[in-house]
């Protein structure tokens, strides 16, 4: 029998967590189905050793971007760093970037300019952005509308978990939620209950590994294969076979990461570094 195939499409590959068993861990997710991930670099300074697992890794794909909890600690990015690492094939999206007044509120300020500097660099390329949001949706609603009315850009808003407003703001910019697996939390009704209320085109999937991991692997390691957990639970959710929501989450993925949709396979010689 086929497995469903399926993406991750956020997860940290780069963290120590994986260190000891990163091609084994990248296997284990082919054999759930999970065909691509996304690995994610949050500081910039390490984007060098994300790309290279990526270009290592037929299935992985990467993104960059500041964290917004690391705004204060690492230096601003600017708009050409960011357009300038997008070149490489496989850097398909911003970030990820946002507001995160839970754990770093001291540091607002210089996380809300870190966001608008994403926001330009996702216009200037046209690549998604990559949402981080806790405890800021006015803020971040308010500076994604503000971007967006500026010029059009895409985005995903990762890792959902935050209020019914937030949701409805971002999907009526035409964005994305993303189902981790707090979405699989027997005690998240509420927020199944949002994703519930959003159209079916514009739902991802994600593990944010090493973190979050859904039933029946909670409190254990996250990684790329328990994606199809939280898969089935989105299924049940919409009211699908787990086959046909596998298949909607691909196409929305291949909507919104044009470039690894395009992907051929091949790295060119100019664009692959040491």
């Amino acid at each position: 029998m086929t497995v469903p195939v399926i993406t991750d499409s956020h997860c940290h590959l780069d963290f120590p967590d994986f260190d000891q068993e990163r091609p084994q861990v990248i296997a284990r997710a082919l054999e759930a189905g999970v065909q691509r991930m996304v690995t994610i670099c949050t500081r910039l300074r390490n984007e060098p050793q994300v790309r290279a697992i990526a270009e290592a890794n037929a299935p992985v794909f990467y993104a960059a971007g500041t964290h917004p909890m690391s705004a204060a600690e690492e230096p601003l990015a600017t708009l050409d760093e960011l357009v300038a690492l997008a070149k490489h094939p496989k850097f398909i999206g911003i970030g990820e970037t946002g507001l995160d007044y839970h754990y770093t509120a001291e540091s607002a300020e210089i996380q809300k300019q870190s966001l608008r500097i994403h926001i330009e660099a996702a216009q200037a390329t046209g690549l998604p952005l990559i949402i981080h949001a806790r405890d800021a949706d006015d803020d971040i609603a308010r500076i994604l509308t503000e971007g967006y009315r500026t010029q059009p850009y895409t985005c995903v808003m990762h890792c959902f978990s935050s209020s019914a407003e937030l949701a409805r703001a971002a999907l009526d910019l035409g964005f994305y939620l993303s189902m981790s697996g707090i979405a699989a939390f027997p005690k998240s009704q509420d927020l199944r209950d949002i994703f519930a209320d959003a159209p079916i085109d514009r739902i991802l999937v994600e593990t944010d590994s090493p973190y979050l991991a859904p039933p029946p692997r909670r409190g254990k390691r996250n990684e790329p294969a328990y994606v199809a957990h939280t898969a089935r639970k989105g299924a049940e959710v919409f009211g699908l076979s787990y086959e046909e929501f596998a298949a909607r989450t691909e196409a929305n993925f291949d909507r919104l990461f044009t470039k690894a949709a395009a992907w051929t396979g091949e790295i060119p010689a100019k664009e692959a570094k040491a």
